[in-house]
């Protein structure tokens, strides 16, 4: 929230239950229980509210770069194959399934299911 570009993106407010969502989501896509579409719907919804905002790649860059800076803050920037595959979910997350609809939120497809990211990237 301290950076003023990426911050921009929470201008028009949240939901109050962001943190909790957002950790449910994380946990699904890293191999977690399917917690986020149980409780609170699919990939659509998600990368629906990332959608319509045309292209943002300096604020993805941003986000990128402050999502390190967290990992540093926790003690997780020490080269581990964690920070690695963290770095890496989090890099591919913005700049490809959030940012892939710059145009509308209503291009996205119906029914799309939460990507699972490994050890290995991206499973298929």
């Amino acid at each position: 929230m301290a950076d003023e570009i990426v911050s921009h993106a929470f201008s028009h407010g949240f939901h109050p239950k962001h943190t909790e969502r957002l950790a449910a989501y994380w946990a699904e896509a890293l191999g977690g229980p399917n917690t986020y579409s149980t409780n609170y719907g699919d990939e659509t919804g998600v990368v629906k509210m990332h959608s319509g905002n045309g292209p943002h790649d300096e604020m993805n860059q941003r986000a990128i770069a402050c999502f390190d800076q967290a990992l540093l803050d926790v003690g997780l920037a020490d080269g581990s194959l964690l920070q690695k595959v963290l770095h890496d979910y989090f890099a591919w997350a913005t700049t490809t399934t959030m940012s892939r609809y710059h145009a509308s939120a209503d291009d996205v497809p119906l029914g799309l299911g939460i990507p699972r990211w490994s050890w290995n990237g991206l499973e298929i």
